[in-house]
Formats: structure tokens, C-alpha cells, sequence
């Protein structure tokens, strides 16, 4: 393998570890099944438009991010320690095995893992992961999350949004939540391209992707789990979500507001009574990582509202990589409690690191 010439390293730091909380990569047998996905011509369009383009591309981003995620060794840690973080916590990228057919995606989930826990084995002092399942399968998937806890160690799953165009608010699914539930496993709800339902007014200006697209997407499928009444159902479920919640905290007043107004309106019948207002869910039932937004005044709104011990670091490696991201994050006007926790103990707590 060709490594890049090596760049300055970013120090770590002595008075926290950074732990990187949503990184993805890819087993090169997963790009496989997904170019013969593609080839058979009836691909999902959201999902032949994403990762038909990063596997097809000869632009430097898209081979960059390719190279990037089927590395789980020396360049991955290369680019770590450039950047100054202590630990990665890895999640099959997306869409993972929600693109494939019922029996595959089961099948593989269990190779995915165990690919995973091989990593994590080889260094066990730079690698955390989240399980991954296949939603298409909710009984499987409840039994992969009982073997990833029991014989992988491994304490979180990541669930790519919707599957195939069905959310995990409809009940069919939700042995997946009493597992995660029982396992005290959280669930980090992570972007997908757009269902095709969804996908022309925002591939049509470019925006169907992580420009906003799948904030949009990813914080719809939140809200759907939140007013469907699963936390009234499952109220220790833990659920992550990320890039800085997918806007959900900056709307939080006008949520609780229409929620309420909704649901005495009596306008739809998919919309029942909850126990608790949305904004509560939010901040009791879920974490919510920065990947992606860099930015001060954002993570520290989500401290504010949320809570300083539900905010998380990520970076979002390798579809965002920017050592200077780290080093503005670092230099961040916060207490030094509050910073261990936002870059270390956060995470430590979530997903179990010891």
C-alpha cells in the first residue's frame, strides 16, 4: 500500500483522550456485494447516486474515502495520530446491510461483526465498535445485538436510518429496541441516502446528502420514534444521534409546541398522545455527537439544552478529516471539566470503554 508522506502530528493531549465517536469503514467484501448490487441495474437510486458514486469516481475525495475506510490499519492510525485521537469508535458505513437483500443482510451482519471485533482485537487500545444489524430481519437483529454483547464485547449499534424506505417506528420492528434495551445497548441512529420517495427535490440542487439531505432524513426518522411512543414503550432505550443532534435541539420549543397543538387538533390519527413532551426524549433518551460540526457555539447550545454529560466528539472520519477541526475543538472556551467530558467520558460512559 502507497501511504501518503507523513504529516505533522497533532499532540495529544494530557489532561483528556480524544475519542472519535462516529467513524466509519468498510470491509472491501461488503464493496463487493455492493458492486454487484449495482450492477444488476435496479439499485435503489439514493443508494446508487451515494455509494455508486464514491465506488465509481476517479476523484481524489472519493478514492481518498474509499482507501480510507477499507483500512483498519496502518493508514487508519496514521490519520489518527495526525489528528491527535486516541481512540476511534468504528461503524460499518452506510448504508451498511440495509441495502441488501433479507437473508444477505442477516448473513452479513454477523461477518461485518466479526471483521470488527478482529480490529478491535489488533488494537484494542485504539478501537472501540458499534454492531451492526439487519433491520429486515428485527428477530435476527435482536439476537445479533445478544451475541455482539455477549461474545464480541461490543456495547453499541448503529442502525443507518430508514431500510429500504421503512422506519423503526413501526412496531414490526421493535424487538430491535427491546433488545438494545435489555442489553443497555444504544442505538446510534446514523444518516442513509434518501428513500426514493424523497430523493428528487434534494438530488436535483445537490442536497441530498450530508450538506443536508440526511439531516433532514435522519432527523425525521428520530422524530418518528419519539411521537410513535417508543420511549413510553422502552423508556431506558438509549439512542445516539449525530451531527449535532441532526438540528433537533435547535427546534426543540416549536416540537413540544406542535406536538402538542397536533395531537389536540386531532388532525392525524398517526398522531396519539406521548408521555412526555419530545424535548424530553431528547434530552433523556439520547446522546448527540458533533460529527461534522466543528463549530463552538453549536456544541455548546447542545450542552446547554441537552445536558454537558449527552454531548459527544466525533469527527466523522473518513468523509470529514480536517486536523485543524480537532485543534479548534480543543481550543474551545469551556471548563476543563466540561471538555474531558465532551472529548473522554462521554463516551466512555456510552459505550462502555474501560
Amino acid at each position: 500500500m502507497n501511504l501518503p508522506e507523513k504529516k505533522t502530528v497533532h499532540p495529544k493531549s494530557s489532561a483528556y483522550q480524544r475519542i472519535a465517536t462516529e467513524e466509519a469503514f468498510a470491509p472491501p467484501e461488503m464493496l463487493n456485494i455492493y458492486k454487484k448490487i449495482l450492477e444488476k441495474g435496479d439499485a435503489d437510486p439514493g443508494f446508487r447516486g451515494l455509494m455508486g458514486f464514491y465506488m465509481s469516481s476517479p476523484s481524489a475525495r472519493a478514492q481518498h474515502i474509499i482507501r480510507c475506510l477499507t483500512d483498519m490499519d496502518t493508514l487508519r492510525i496514521q490519520h489518527m495520530d495526525e489528528c491527535g485521537i486516541d481512540k476511534q469508535v468504528l461503524a460499518l458505513t452506510s448504508p451498511g446491510v440495509q441495502v441488501m437483500e433479507k437473508a444477505d443482510a442477516v448473513a452479513y451482519a454477523q461477518v461485518a461483526n466479526d471483521y470488527l471485533a478482529d480490529a478491535i482485537r489488533r488494537h484494542p487500545t485504539r478501537f472501540v465498535g458499534m454492531l451492526t444489524v439487519a433491520p429486515q430481519d428485527p428477530q435476527a437483529a435482536a439476537k445479533e445485538i445478544e451475541r455482539g454483547v455477549n461474545k464480541l464485547g461490543i456495547h453499541s449499534v448503529v442502525i443507518n436510518s430508514h431500510t429500504q424506505g421503512e422506519y423503526l417506528s413501526d412496531p414490526k420492528f421493535w424487538d430491535i429496541f427491546a433488545a438494545a434495551e435489555a442489553h443497555d445497548t444504544p442505538i446510534y441512529l446514523h444518516p442513509n441516502s434518501l428513500p426514493k420517495n424523497m430523493l428528487q427535490p434534494f438530488q436535483e440542487c445537490g442536497l441530498d446528502g450530508a450538506i443536508y439531505g440526511f439531516g433532514v432524513e435522519t432527523g425525521l426518522h428520530a422524530m418518528r420514534i419519539i411521537t410513535a411512543g417508543v420511549f413510553d414503550r422502552f423508556p431506558r432505550l438509549k439512542m445516539i444521534i449525530g451531527h449535532m443532534g441532526e438540528a433537533l435541539p435547535y427546534w426543540m420549543y416549536r416540537l413540544d409546541y406542535m406536538h402538542r397543538a397536533t395531537v389536540a387538533s386531532q388532525r392525524y390519527d398517526s398522531m396519539k398522545p406521548i408521555k412526555k413532551k419530545p424535548s424530553d426524549y431528547l434530552r433523556e433518551n439520547f446522546y448527540i455527537t458533533n460529527s461534522g460540526v466543528a463549530w463552538e457555539p453549536a456544541i455548546k447550545f447542545a450542552q446547554q439544552v441537552v445536558g454537558v454529560d449527552r454531548v459527544l466528539y466525533a469527527m466523522d472520519y473518513p468523509y470529514q478529516h480536517q486536523v485543524d477541526e480537532v485543534i479548534a475543538l480543543d481550543n474551545m472556551t469551556m471548563s476543563a471539566e466540561d471538555k474531558k467530558m465532551f472529548f473522554q467520558t462521554n463516551a466512555e460512559t456510552v459505550f462502555k470503554i474501560r
